[in-house]
């Protein structure tokens, strides 16, 4: 067998421009659309592709890799099946983690707070607006659970296919958004020789307030 890599040696030099506290505005969202956009112009792929971590019910740590497709005054959205293992943690812990992994600009932006449910009716609208073939993908799949194999899963889709032909596929029951209020939401910015910057936000009664960590 081929010797294994040795992961240790693996070393990146960090060269970005740095991060101040002068830098910072009020509100973290508005950093964070000047980082995804900055993402989107360096044409990475999924730049709004965030990390998800939850706790099941057991006490056992997740993690996946979800997109964001919201982000306003009450935080950051994504969508799922209810019925998920994701779905099933956030119903036993409702606090969640993100992570937002930039690697190429050596950026991450960390997030935490409790999350909930997004109303029904904005879970149908987004619902309507993804290609068909996305939405029989969720009406069909009992997302998380085992399948007997891919030809079993094909044939759910196939009979939701003939069964909506013609006709529009409703959001299920089952389905919908999650937005995630966050309480935290860290900056980190990559420098030379470790000293990366931290900055992070946390919400307090008069707002944002902003502290810098050490690498």
């Amino acid at each position: 067998m081929p010797d294994a890599p040795d992961v240790s040696r693996l070393r990146t030099m960090y060269q970005q421009a740095g991060l101040s506290r002068a830098d910072l505005p009020p509100d973290p969202l508005d950093l964070w659309r000047r980082w995804l956009s900055d993402a989107e112009r360096a044409e990475l792929p999924e730049a709004n592709a965030m990390v998800v971590t939850t706790v099941d019910p057991d006490g056992r740590p997740s993690i996946r890799t979800v997109l964001c497709k919201g982000a306003d005054e009450r935080g950051f959205v994504f969508f799922t099946n209810y019925e998920s293992r994701k779905g099933r943690a956030i119903a036993a812990h409702p606090t969640i983690a993100l992570l937002f992994p930039w690697h190429a600009l050596a950026r991450q932006v960390i997030v935490g707070g409790p999350v909930e449910r997004v109303p029904r009716a904005e879970s149908a609208a987004y619902f309507a607006s993804r290609p068909r073939g996305a939405q029989l993908s969720a009406a069909a799949s009992e997302q998380s659970r085992p399948v007997t194999d891919r030809a079993a899963l094909e044939a759910r889709v196939r009979e939701l296919a003939e069964r909506y032909d013609g006709e529009e596929v409703r959001c299920p029951p089952h389905w919908g958004g999650f937005v995630v209020r966050p309480e935290t939401i860290e900056f980190w910015q990559g420098r030379n020789d470790r000293l990366h910057d931290r900055l992070r936000y946390l919400v307090s009664a008069d707002g944002w307030r902003i502290e810098r960590l050490c690498p």
